[in-house]
């Protein structure tokens, strides 16, 4: 195993860890959570969909109802497969049909955890839609997708739909605490700040942020984290907008190249840190819907493959530019 592999892997085992074990330690959806129990409690578990962002609870909700439902048997009875890597219609026809027509171990249904599924071609989500129908009667599946846009309306409609939103800081605040103690990691205050900016709401992140920091250095703090993440610090992003904003392009410009090639910031990470600081810049409006204009349109070049260093060049140069 190479290098990169075993830190890989040490960082799963550290997330796997430390994940919740049952629907009462998933922290930040108490509502979601109270659903969830209401169905187990009842013995009426739909299909269900799990729409959200990263990091944020929806595989971890998935495998505490597997293991509330059927404890130690949880396994035998819970097939998790991967969309992303595995979103042929093949699959569907195969693996997750061999798994439904299974013999059961007394129990009325198995689950069938399908994550990412917004990957899924649309002939494989077809295909899903009839297997869910044929085997409604002793399968419950669980689909996890970030944009549930992306799932056809004939699943959407045999689901129950849950929306993860992005975790409270307080909630990641808290559970990064709670491993550096048991770690015995010594995290300072403004180490947690910096996690819990670095994650945005990410769970994975920060976890994954703590380990790799923890390996830097004996003390977690401010500085080990923003290095560790390759994340600008808030004011180097409030100061690179600010130059921009009073005309001192060449002085922006040159904050900008030193995140780019110093510390290593993806072009793409640039625009959300900037977008999420868009109201803490302390700015008049009109400064304000300029800036996320630009933050907007810069985005939207990035994401359909523009090259990042001129897009961001050129927002700043637009911001330099006095408003007529």
């Amino acid at each position: 195993m190479s290098e990169a592999a075993a830190e890989d892997r040490g960082r799963e085992i550290w997330i796997e860890k430390y994940r919740p074990q049952t629907l009462e330690e998933v922290v930040g959806h108490e509502g979601i959570t109270q659903r969830l129990k209401q169905y187990i409690a009842q013995e009426e578990l739909p299909h269900l969909l799990f729409a959200g962002p990263a990091g944020t609870g929806k595989t971890t909700s998935a495998v505490a109802i597997a293991k509330e439902i059927y404890g130690d048997d949880w396994r035998e009875n819970f097939l998790e497969l991967n969309a992303s890597d595995q979103r042929g219609i093949d699959v569907v026809r195969d693996r997750i049909k061999s798994f439904a027509r299974a013999s059961f171990g007394g129990y009325d249904h198995r689950i069938i955890f399908l994550d990412e599924a917004d990957a899924l071609t649309s002939d494989a989500q077809s295909a899903l839609r009839r297997t869910m129908e044929q085997f409604s009667d002793n399968t419950r599946f669980i689909l996890s997708c970030n944009y549930s846009s992306q799932i056809i309306d004939p699943i959407q409609s045999r689901c129950a739909v849950f929306r993860f939103s992005p975790l409270g800081d307080e909630a990641v605040e808290e559970q990064i605490r709670i491993i550096a103690d048991t770690e015995g990691i010594e995290l300072t205050d403004d180490g947690v700040d910096a996690l819990v900016y670095s994650a945005d709401g990410d769970m994975r992140k920060a976890i994954n942020g703590l380990q790799a920091a923890a390996v830097m250095g004996e003390t977690v703090d401010e500085e080990a984290v923003y290095a560790i993440t390759s994340t600008a610090r808030p004011e180097e992003i409030r100061e690179m907008v600010t130059k921009a904003l009073d005309g001192d392009f060449t002085a922006a410009r040159a904050d900008l190249d030193s995140l780019l090639t110093e510390a290593g910031i993806a072009g793409g990470d640039i625009i959300d840190q900037m977008h999420r600081s868009v109201w803490e810049f302390d700015l008049e409006e009109r400064q304000a819907v300029r800036l996320m204009e630009r933050v907007g349109e810069a985005d939207y070049r990035i994401t359909a493959g523009a090259n990042e260093q001129i897009q961001l060049e050129a927002l700043l140069a637009s911001l330099s530019l006095s408003e007529e």
